[in-house]
């Protein structure tokens, strides 16, 4: 058994979770099965964790500020109102390689948050998120770029609804599901509505090669 430092072996700990929980299930994952497959001993877990729930919490709250991450980063350097807000429409991190085990992982709080530790991470997670894409909107508005007929507020939050909605049924495995028979995707509606044609021209990236792998934008 290797001795990692503390952080990383938090960070080991939650990514072995996040695989397991996403498989297996939040109730039929165990810290015993975890712990065997992050090669340690079980008590090394509550070292780091204070219950198979506080993983669980950590791993939504660790998804929710990679997903704030990510953004950050896919948006330096882009200074367009329209190009920013088309960014964020065009990556969904319930599909991405690196997001897709945490928000598996975050769907099943479906089923727990009755518990309110875990409920109130799942909001937390969803008001960070909601508040990101408003301010975002609320620059795009501001410059005339999206219509001002309805709030930043709600417009952002159908831009989560639907983005979960897409998440779901990939993680479901729904074939063909978001596009229609001619190859439009449900993204470049939200895009024409929101930003218009000329605001999707400003952001063609090569298409996707599995139409419901990923939620990128391409040419609609």
């Amino acid at each position: 058994m290797s001795r990692l430092p503390a952080a990383q072996r938090r960070e080991q700990l939650l990514d072995v979770a996040a695989q397991l929980f996403s498989s297996r299930g939040y109730a039929g994952a165990t810290t015993a099965q975890i712990a065997k497959e992050a090669g340690i001993t079980e008590p090394i877990i509550y070292r780091h964790f204070k219950s198979k729930r506080d993983l669980f919490v950590a791993l939504i709250e660790r998804t929710g500020k990679q997903t704030l991450d990510q953004w950050e980063t896919d948006l330096k350097g882009v200074d367009d109102p329209g190009a920013r807000l088309m960014k964020i429409i065009g990556e969904n991190p319930m599909v991405s390689e690196k997001g897709r085990d945490g928000y598996r992982v975050l769907l099943q709080s479906i089923s727990e948050v009755e518990d309110p530790l875990i409920h109130k991470a799942v909001s937390d997670h969803m008001t960070r998120l909601h508040a990101f894409i408003t301010r975002e909107i609320e620059r795009a508005q501001e410059a005339h770029k999206v219509t001002g007929r309805f709030s930043a507020g709600v417009i952002a939050w159908v831009l989560v609804n639907v983005g979960m909605g897409y998440g779901v049924l990939t993680a479901m495995g729904v074939p063909g599901h978001g596009f229609d028979s001619s190859g439009v995707h449900v993204k470049d509606v939200l895009a024409r509505i929101l930003v218009g044609r000329e605001g999707q021209k400003q952001d063609k990236t090569t298409p996707s090669t599995d139409k419901n792998e990923s939620f990128k934008h391409d040419d609609a």
